[in-house]
């Protein structure tokens, strides 16, 4: 099986001539490092698989050797996961690949200096706490998200599109900016018919909903979430539901938008009321479409492309922040379809 290389590590150049380097840390807390190191020193095997370092753990100290390069950059790693669990934030392997690809943005906007903490961008909830970026993307994203009234953000599945959407629209309730949260997505099977579903209308919709339902109670503690949904402040509901509705002082999420017709995507971008905010995210590689039906999601990507006051985030395959798997199944389904593009030559 053919292996990917690291982008970080693609870059970089030929490394004959470059010098060895050896860096000691010590950290303050033994529990802390042990918790920067990771569970049978995986964050360790982390770094040292994607900056090519060797790191040798011993209690509070930790001893980096490679390329100088390449050890100063896994310092400055080691050095921003300690501030985050000494801030009592936990660290997960995703983390570790967000303050790889952070501390690397940093170093080459301050090539001469320390580079400055938190130069991307994060978002504040009461049950998680502090949600940074994991890479310049999500950056972007994120960013996006805090200038503009409408965002589109395309891209493949595993990238934070949803997740960190409904995130920011939680942040966005917590702090007054808006009074609701309005979640939706088509109800589309994907690519299979589920037939008749028993139970009440909540209960025949819940299925299509349910990703929309678990990154909100990523994010709000449960009884929040129901007491949120009994008062209309928080509203989960299918694409249908949102025709003849002016949404105002709300924030509104449309996801797996590829699977909207461009009928139905303008229905929802029309419901946009005073004081609100909305967000459209999905996969155009993924329609489950009927064959020969234009995506509500492509079409009106293109038709508002020249509107300086829509943002737009596109996401590839190397900004997936799953299962270092998932970045791979992803690229290669993602180099199959261009394959499959490219023209014949003559046989």
């Amino acid at each position: 099986m053919t292996t990917i290389d690291d982008p970080l590590l693609s870059a970089r150049g030929p490394e004959a001539n470059e010098p060895e380097a050896e860096i000691t840390l010590a950290f303050e807390n033994n529990r802390h490092a042990s918790l920067v190191f990771g569970l049978y020193d995986q964050n360790l095997a982390r770094i040292e698989r994607r900056l090519r370092v060797a790191s040798f753990a011993n209690g509070n100290h930790v001893t980096l050797k490679g390329r100088a390069e390449s050890c100063e950059h896994a310092r400055r790693v080691l050095e921003a996961l300690y501030e985050r669990v000494a801030l009592g934030q936990t660290i997960t392997l995703g983390d570790v690949d967000g303050a790889i690809e952070e501390t690397a943005r940093q170093r080459s906007l301050f090539p001469d200096s320390e580079p400055t903490r938190g130069a991307f961008e994060q978002i504040l909830t009461r049950k998680r706490g502090s949600v940074r970026a994991r890479n310049a993307a999500q950056d972007q994203y994120l960013r996006a998200l805090k200038r503009y009234e409408l965002v589109f953000a395309e891209g493949p599945a595993g990238t934070g599109k949803t997740w960190l959407a409904v995130g920011h629209a939680v942040q966005l309730m917590e702090q007054g900016a808006v009074e609701r949260l309005i979640l939706s997505r088509p109800a589309v099977e994907a690519g299979e018919r589920l037939g008749f579903l028993p139970g009440d209308m909540r209960d025949k919709v819940d299925p299509y909903l349910r990703p929309i339902y678990d990154a909100l109670h990523d994010f709000m503690d449960a009884r929040m979430v129901e007491r949120g949904m009994q008062t209309g402040l928080i509203e989960v509901a299918p694409l249908a539901f949102m025709r003849g509705r002016t949404l105002t002082r709300s924030c509104i999420l449309l996801d797996e938008a590829q699977n909207a017709s461009s009928m139905q995507m303008k229905m929802f971008l029309t419901r946009l009321g005073e004081g609100s905010r909305m967000i459209v995210t999905g996969d155009p590689s993924q329609t489950d479409l009927p064959p020969g039906q234009k995506s509500g999601l492509s079409e009106a990507v293109a038709l508002l492309a020249d509107l300086d006051v829509v943002g737009r985030v596109r996401f590839s395959e190397g900004d997936v922040v799953r299962h270092d798997l998932v970045r791979q199944i992803v690229g290669a389904y993602e180099r199959a379809a261009r394959a499959s593009k490219q023209p014949r030559g003559d046989v």
